[in-house]
């Protein structure tokens, strides 16, 4: 797999609001944090493009609502922001795509010349995914780091309950199957970009 020198990483919603596990049930990948921390370190200190993007949910009750403590960057996160020497660039959302966040990413990420970007961060199924999604359908050649990133156990419809591994495999196999992203390990985009 071959990383471009100037390839952004997209860290999505890692945010404080996500540990609070009466709020959101079970969850998978107990290590994603540890491998968002990798990449975030591999681009900081390779010159590379960091985009944070932070989720300023308008529901009430939301753990990632505005002003309250669970909307803030995890700590591992939050320490990391300003230190590398590539550019950086801080997204805020109110709906899944971080291509529909403030300030506009697609026109930032053309500014920039970047034309593929890794995609980590919560949820799997959800922001990580749209995101990913709306980056192949804008034209981006794009890859995500699954065990980068965790969801939660979901019901839908029917009564039909998934377990947040199975709903987090069924996200990877749309995404890389579909042609949208190219589904890979933390460790092999690690390699590509050290």
């Amino acid at each position: 797999m071959e990383i471009a020198e100037n390839a952004a990483l997209v860290v999505v919603d890692v945010q404080k609001g996500f540990d609070e596990a009466d709020f959101w049930g079970p969850r998978n990948n107990p290590e994603a944090d540890d491998n968002i921390a990798s990449l975030i370190d591999v681009w900081q200190a390779t010159g590379r493009p960091v985009v944070f993007v932070r989720h300023d949910s308008r529901k009430p009750g939301s753990p990632l609502r505005t002003g309250y403590e669970g909307n803030g960057f995890k700590e591992y996160v939050e320490r990391r922001r300003g230190k590398g020497v590539g550019a950086e660039l801080l997204v805020t959302k109110t709906v899944n795509s971080a291509f529909y966040g403030t300030p506009d990413l697609d026109a930032w990420l053309k500014g920039e010349g970047i034309s593929q970007f890794v995609v980590a961060g919560i949820q799997t199924n959800m922001c990580v995914e749209t995101t990913a999604r709306m980056g192949g359908n804008l034209g981006y050649d794009v890859v995500v780091a699954y065990d980068a990133t965790h969801t939660f156990d979901l019901e839908g419809p029917f009564g039909w309950r998934r377990s947040a591994d199975e709903v987090a495999q069924a996200s990877a196999v749309s995404l890389h199957g579909g042609g949208f992203a190219r589904v890979v390990a933390t460790k092999e985009v690690v390699e590509s970009a050290g």
